[in-house]
Formats: C-alpha cells, sequence, structure tokens
C-alpha cells in the first residue's frame, strides 16, 4: 500500500488536534488510529478518541499487527457509562453515513406513505425556510453537521465551519458543499469539545435530541460559550412523531432508542425529544435571551435565541 506502514499511514493529520504525525512502526497505534500520541493518550476521558482507539486495534489486529493478544488498557473514567454510549453514537453515524440522506428524502424503510411523506416534505421545506429568514452572518459554526443537509444554506450566509465527530458524514458534507459550490471549514471534532473562539452564530440540526437530559444545561452553556455577545443561536430538532423514523425502528425506552441500519446492524443511542416549553425555559437558564421557539407542526421544533 503506497503511503503507508504495514496498512497504517505512514504520514496523517491528528483528527483531533490536527497535529502532523509520522508512523514509525507497523505496531504504532497512532497510524491506526490517526490520532498524535498526546490525544491518544487522552483515549480513557474522550468517546471519539476512545473510539478510534478500539478501531485502531481492531485494524492493527486484523493486519496481523501489535503483537501479544493485542489488549491494550485503557484508562477508567467516572463518567465511562456516558462516554460509551457517546462513542456507540459516533460509531453509528459513521456507519449510517450512506444511508442517512434517506431520512430526510423519505426513501427506502422512511417512506412512510404518500400523506405522512407530503407532511414531512411540506414541514421540511418550512424548517428551512425559517432558518433561512434568521439574521444569520459573520463567522458561522455548525456543530453535528452529519452530512450537511442544512451546510450549503448556512455557507451561503457567512465564513462557515462545520464539525462533526464522525469522519464518513463530513465526506457527504464535503461533496454537497462542492456540489453547491461553496466553501467551508470541515474538521473532525466532537460537539462537546471546548469551544476555541466565539462566532457570530452556531447552529445544531438534530443533535439537541441527542444529549440526555441531566446534560442539558451543560451543552446549552458550551453553546452559550461559543458566541458572541448578541450571537444566534439556532436549534432544529425532532418531535416525537412516529411516523418521522424508520418502519422497523422499535419504540424508544425512555431516553434510549434503537436504531437499525440496512443491512441490520443496531445502535443504541441517546434520543431525547423535548417540549417547547421546556427547550424554552432551558435555554432562558443558560442565560440566553430573545428565545423563540416553534414547531413546524408534526415532525420538527425550530429555536432561536441570542447569547
Amino acid at each position: 500500500m503506497p503511503g503507508s506502514v504495514g496498512g497504517a499511514p505512514a504520514t496523517f493529520d491528528c483528527l483531533w488536534c490536527g497535529t502532523k504525525w509520522t508512523t514509525r512502526s507497523p505496531d504504532d497505534l497512532e497510524g491506526w488510529a490517526r490520532l498524535c500520541p498526546d490525544c491518544l493518550g487522552r483515549a480513557g476521558d474522550n468517546p471519539f478518541l476512545r473510539f478510534r482507539l478500539r478501531d485502531a486495534l481492531a485494524a492493527r489486529g486484523a493486519a496481523g499487527g501489535g503483537g501479544g493478544d493485542g489488549k491494550v488498557e485503557v484508562a477508567p473514567s467516572s463518567a465511562a457509562p456516558a462516554q460509551d454510549r457517546d462513542a456507540e453514537m459516533i460509531a453509528y453515524y459513521e456507519a449510517r453515513a450512506g444511508e442517512y440522506d434517506d431520512w430526510y428524502l423519505r426513501r427506502g424503510r422512511f417512506a412512510r406513505g404518500p400523506i405522512h411523506d407530503a407532511a414531512w416534505n411540506a414541514e421540511l421545506d418550512a424548517a428551512g425556510s425559517w432558518l433561512d429568514g434568521l439574521p444569520i452572518h459573520g463567522e458561522i459554526v455548525e456543530l453535528a453537521a452529519g452530512t450537511g443537509w442544512w451546510s450549503p444554506l448556512l455557507a451561503s450566509k457567512g465564513e462557515m465551519s462545520l464539525y462533526d465527530a464522525a469522519e464518513a458524514p463530513l465526506e457527504r458534507a464535503r461533496e454537497r458543499l462542492v456540489a453547491h459550490r461553496l466553501r467551508a471549514h470541515l474538521h473532525v471534532r466532537d460537539a462537546w469539545a471546548e469551544p476555541d473562539r466565539q462566532v457570530d452564530a452556531l447552529f445544531c440540526g438534530f443533535w439537541l435530541s441527542h444529549v440526555a437530559r441531566p446534560r442539558t444545561a451543560e451543552f446549552l452553556a458550551l453553546a452559550r460559550r461559543w458566541l458572541k455577545p448578541g450571537g444566534v443561536l439556532a436549534l432544529i430538532d425532532s418531535l416525537p412523531d412516529p411516523q418521522s423514523g424508520a418502519d422497523d425502528h422499535p419504540e424508544p425506552a425512555g431516553d434510549l432508542a434503537v436504531r437499525r441500519l440496512d443491512d441490520g446492524r443496531e445502535f443504541t443511542i441517546v434520543k431525547v425529544y423535548r417540549e417547547p416549553a421546556e427547550l424554552e425555559e432551558s435555554l432562558r437558564g443558560a442565560g440566553f435571551h430573545q428565545v423563540r421557539v416553534t414547531t413546524t407542526g408534526r415532525f420538527f421544533m425550530l429555536a432561536e435565541a441570542r447569547a
């Protein structure tokens, strides 16, 4: 394999911090994980890094590297259950990238009949019109951008940065932006990573429903730290309509849901359906003002607030 060391890339930019690194031997986990040593060493405290480490161990083992039994101990963490759930969600979206847009487009398992699909399409258009009408400009960040369904609209309004903890969906987002002849900065970055600057607008589409209720205030505080004074926070998320998901998705159990892919693989992820009044109260409690939370009717909740 050209440009590789035993199957791992010979040189790479760290997927977490961007540091350029050179793989020294086929046994080096850094190359298999595409993480620099510093970031790899923090795998016990970060779900994305833990996911990359586990994936690297599996890939190196399949290639015959690593020696011994291939086991590496990951430092325990008091938040291990939540981190494991976050890591499973990242793995889910990495695996789902190729079929994610079927949900938006009502294809395959997401087609729910002409009446429900017509209502869905009308409300999806309404959500797009709402987002387009917001006073968003300047430097814009989209967290948990996924395949970038909303990204072209936002990229046309200012200098856009797209972040997602999974690499495969970002590649789809890149293709979407190229097709629209738009530019943006795309980087693998966890939505929970501490902001490195303040921007004019922050957007999250269908991310807040993956934030467990006990962590709502924590994430909204982080969102506020992303924004300059007066900056705009915009959220689009799901309402609990039974026709929203795939026809073979089991009913959610509390704030957890089982998600099945076309190939039959299943993942258990956090999925929290909030009421508009609940979200409005949470935003005000986090210090946002000019809060407005509305819905499109059946499928989507829309929230706007100022830092």
